[in-house]
């Protein structure tokens, strides 16, 4: 039998939910509407999951998954809301919680949350997700890209000539290198940019950072 503790103050959310759950023949739901009193409660029987609240009058969600998992590190918790968890992604992320399930979720999203947990599998909605990818700002994408991004000095230098607006044949001049080797440079740096082109190449070396704007 899978036990869950589901500790939520509102007491029509508490019975419908578990309700809910309940239907499932293999979970057994036990209920506190104080925080408190669900901490109390872990000390004294074990549960293989807990369904937290966010906003509760005594401590929130995340202060309460905190001191459940000092007590029973083996527990998952799901943190279980009608506010939007983006504002406080940080703390969620650092509560310990394994996941997050809004109440608007469907029975089937609510159930396979709770079975997911059990296999420390996270199913996050798919508003949540795009929510997210907003959020990313797009210095922190070039960040990430010019981590990423490795040139060696040739390809750096061909860079620069291009920007002057050189022709392949006086680029190769001035390196010092045949054509076909300056070509097999420059398909590796429009390979390592993602362009085709010495007019995107230039570009996208700017807006990366390697050009001078």
């Amino acid at each position: 039998m899978i036990e869950i503790l589901l500790v939520d103050d509102h007491q029509l959310m508490v019975e419908g939910t578990r309700l809910i759950i309940e239907q499932e023949p293999d979970m057994k739901v036990h209920t506190e509407m104080s925080s408190l009193k669900a901490l109390e409660q872990i000390k004294i029987q074990s549960f293989n999951v807990m369904l937290v609240n966010l906003q509760m009058s005594e401590m929130d969600g995340f202060e309460l998954t905190k001191k459940a998992l000092a007590i029973d590190p083996n527990v998952k918790i799901l943190i279980y809301s009608g506010f939007e968890i983006l504002p406080h992604f940080h703390s969620f992320m650092e509560s310990g919680a394994v996941g997050f399930v809004p109440k608007t979720a469907s029975r089937e999203q609510l159930i396979t949350a709770i079975r997911c947990a059990l296999k420390q599998d996270v199913v996050i909605p798919i508003t949540l997700l795009k929510e997210l990818y907003q959020a990313i700002s797009p210095s922190m994408c070039q960040e990430a890209v010019v981590k990423d991004l490795t040139l060696n000095e040739k390809e750096k230098t061909i860079l620069k000539e291009l920007e002057k607006g050189k022709t392949n044949k006086v680029i190769a001049q001035t390196l010092y290198i045949g054509q076909r080797t300056l070509e097999y440079n420059l398909t590796n740096i429009f390979n390592k940019l993602g362009v085709n082109s010495r007019i995107e190449a230039v570009l996208k070396a700017k807006e990366i950072g390697l050009l001078s704007s």
